[in-house]
């Protein structure tokens, strides 16, 4: 058997007719030809999956337990298998934390780039922090007023995994008494048992005062030992409203104007999942869950009797607040009775937001309140909730102290913001001298490495602060193209599901400069596509067909794209690929054109990249919106016309644009439901099929049920279902 072939024999997987074939390595490899045609088959669930499964096999038993058991594609033999590592058209990931920075590891570099290069600026006055001494903290605290009561701290251990028996024991020793672990004061008699895998903040009790005449003596010993044991910080914890307010003072970094204190930077600082660098409002998720008046009232047309905010429908829900908003009614002008629409615009908000004068705390801070009576009622609330940027940190993610750090102009949020291409540029530019140059000679060359691997791609448009939930199935693709750029992996079979799907023809040069470069370090790459530029660019076409299901699953063409003797692909007599690529097939177009039933109108559309955009989409048409990626096709469609549309329907959706105004010219008539189809997946579960899915098995099941021998025996439509107990198998259910 020749080494420089992935030999196949006897593939029967799914719709394979008992397949024979050679796959030549080290080459760019494409599988094209009719969906349904087995081109998946072939290159996910036959080469991909036993490559996965060798490898597997090839570890150790311990390391084998971890992972799940992989069953042999149905093959009688495959050689020439190397390690296989496969690019799906997956969904994005759903997770809020993951973002374009994270997901490629550039987050990573830049808490470090950030935490040794930059400069801190007071969040207050935007003045550079200095170092304070501590004569200086020590008269910052004694200018508090008399009789406030306060704990001098001294950090020991931030977010840190262990027990931490020794330290408590060193501490007991050396005659401390109290120590505060996770933010409550507990004794060191006896010593604190703290869980071992969970992370702990530990703050050692230095003192606790209260002020009046006389206390610098104490206070400035106090001082001087919390900044020993906390390596130049102390931590003041002031009681206030039954509770306590920590202000961190340290000799390293201070402003001299405002007296703030801030941390030293570190690469936690600047991590939006770690409680030290997160914002404390949204918990750096960078969004807040609000109740959207348009979702709890869509019918402006309806009054409050006749449940014209929706949570409030049914007659004992509003009674409840009956005498209120009567009262409230007054002072506004309106009625019970009166349909939403003839509010005035302030008495519409008092009716949500509240009005103090009124005693009325409104529908929102009411509904607010509800979300705390159980999971039942929070759910049902849920649906007329919505995202926004959070108020505290507008959507950065990130603590007040975080965002004041710079390099050069920028912070971190400001540099995640950026397009790759202008991040790329921005990097490029900097220069830095002594030790800096030193410290960030390494960093700059990963980070522009990696940023240049994205360019590459395609995808230079895109933000590193863009949320991965955000992302098309392409895009997500690429970006996971990029990431094997930068492993340097050799010998390996790359495996991908059609990349240039959402693709603008201007950028499939990149991506096929992309290929070619993994190719060229000695991998294999296969290429399930159908482009017609990727194909003509292929080392090698493996065609199956010539139909759909059972009717393909065999081989129609295995070679190159052009052949010396007649045996390429564009000299295939029976390709049905190489019809279209010869021109012997075309699409036809269509030459009556549907005129349109009036237009819809967007006005003032300024969402993302889009500026204060006019858009008039042809009603009863066939509307087809292009241009190159990132060019905010999406945001004029999705984000602008879809959300806002859904919204005025009380369909539930985050994020929706910014428009000035939507509308309708003379001979249109409003639009009386919306659909969104995209390219998020169906579903993953076990019990789910086309008939299940689209419902027609519902029909198939009511059919069965009303024969004669059905309605003798009394099946109901549940009995020919396998879902539910009776009807389904229970040997597997």
């Amino acid at each position: 058997m020749r080494k420089d072939f992935i030999h196949i024999e006897g593939a029967r997987q799914h719709n394979l007719k008992d397949l024979t074939l050679d796959i030549p390595r080290e080459q760019l490899v494409v599988i094209c030809g009719p969906s349904g045609s087995g081109k998946s088959t072939l290159a996910f669930d036959l080469i991909y999956a036993e490559g996965q499964r060798r490898y597997v096999e090839s570890l150790s038993a311990y390391a084998r337990q971890f992972l799940p058991q992989m069953d042999k594609p149905l093959v009688d033999k495959i050689e020439g298998l190397s390690p296989a590592i496969s690019l799906e058209q997956q969904s994005a990931s759903r997770n809020p934390r993951s973002t374009v920075g994270t997901v490629t590891e550039i987050h990573d570099f830049l808490r470090v780039f950030f935490a040794r290069l930059g400069q801190a600026y007071c969040p207050e006055c935007g003045k550079p922090i200095q170092a304070q001494s501590t004569d200086e903290i020590i008269d910052d605290i004694l200018g508090m007023a008399p009789g406030t009561k306060f704990m001098v701290l001294a950090p020991l251990v931030e977010h840190q995994k262990g027990t931490q028996q020794d330290r408590f024991k060193k501490l007991k020793s050396q005659g401390f008494v109290r120590v505060r672990v996770n933010g409550e004061v507990v004794g060191l008699d006896p010593v604190p048992e703290l869980e071992k895998n969970k992370k702990h903040t530990v703050e050692l009790v230095v003192d606790r005062l209260v002020m009046k005449e006389g206390l610098r003596k104490r206070l400035a010993d106090s001082v001087e030992l919390g900044l020993r044991y906390g390596n130049g910080r102390v931590i003041l914890s002031i009681v206030k409203d039954g509770g306590y307010e920590d202000r961190s003072l340290s000799t390293q970094s201070v402003c001299p104007e405002c007296r703030i204190s801030l941390p030293a930077p570190s690469p936690q600082l600047f991590s939006f999942n770690s409680p030290q660098g997160a914002c404390a409002t949204c918990s750096g998720l960078g969004s807040v869950e609000y109740f959207e008046p348009n979702l709890l009232a869509p019918n402006k047309g309806l009054s409050l009797s006749k449940g014209g905010v929706i949570p409030w429908k049914k007659p004992q829900a509003l009674d409840r607040y009956r005498q209120d908003l009567e009262r409230l009614g007054k002072a506004h002008g309106f009625t019970l009775e009166t349909p939403l629409a003839d509010y005035s615009e302030k008495g519409l908000d008092a009716l949500f937001y509240g009005d103090a004068q009124q005693d009325w705390d409104g529908v929102v801070e009411k509904l607010e309140m509800g979300m705390s009576f159980g999971h039942v009622w929070r759910d049902e609330l849920s649906r007329f909730r919505q995202n926004r940027d959070c108020p505290a940190c507008n959507g950065a993610r990130l603590k007040p102290e975080s965002l004041s750090v710079r390099v050069a102009d920028l912070n971190i949020h400001e540099f995640l913001s950026m397009s790759i291409n202008r991040s790329l540029s921005w990097l490029e530019g900097l220069t830095f001298k002594d030790h800096q140059e030193v410290i960030a000679e390494p960093l700059l060359k990963e980070l522009i490495h990696r940023l240049s691997f994205l360019v590459n791609v395609g995808i230079d448009y895109l933000s590193l602060a863009r949320n991965m939930s955000t992302l098309s199935g392409g895009e997500a693709q690429r970006i996971r193209l990029a990431g094997q750029l930068g492993s340097g992996l050799v010998g390996v079979t790359y495996v991908l599901d059609e990349p240039s799907i959402g693709l603008h023809p201007r950028d499939n040069e990149r991506l096929l400069n992309t290929l070619r470069s993994l190719q060229s370090r000695g991998n294999t790459v296969l290429v399930v596509e159908h482009d017609e530029a990727t194909i003509r660019s292929a080392d090698h076409v493996v065609e199956l067909g010539p139909g759909s299901g059972m009717l393909g699953g065999e081989i129609v063409h295995n070679g190159p794209v052009t052949g010396p003797n007649g045996n390429g692909l564009m000299e295939n007599k029976t390709s049905l690929t190489a019809k279209y690529l010869r021109g012997d097939l075309h699409i036809e177009r269509n030459r009556e054109r549907r005129e349109p039933k009036g237009h819809l109108l967007l006005k003032g559309v300024a969402t993302n990249n889009l500026r204060d955009l006019e858009a008039s989409f042809p009603l009863g048409n066939l509307v087809c919106v292009t241009g190159v990626s990132g060019s905010g096709k999406s945001s004029l469609v999705v984000d602008s016309l879809y959300k806002h549309l859904a919204l005025e329907r009380g369909i539930k959706v985050d994020s929706p644009g910014i428009i000035g105004a939507i509308g309708y010219d003379d001979d249109a008539e409003p639009i009386e439901r919306i659909i969104s189809i995209d390219q998020t997946p169906i579903g993953r579960t076990p019990r789910s099929n086309p008939a299940t899915y689209t419902k027609v098995f519902d029909e198939v099941r009511k059919i069965f049920s009303q024969t004669p021998d059905s309605r003798a025996r009394g099946y109901k439509p549940g009995r020919f279902s396998f879902n539910v107990r009776g009807g389904r198998c229970e040997a597997c259910q």
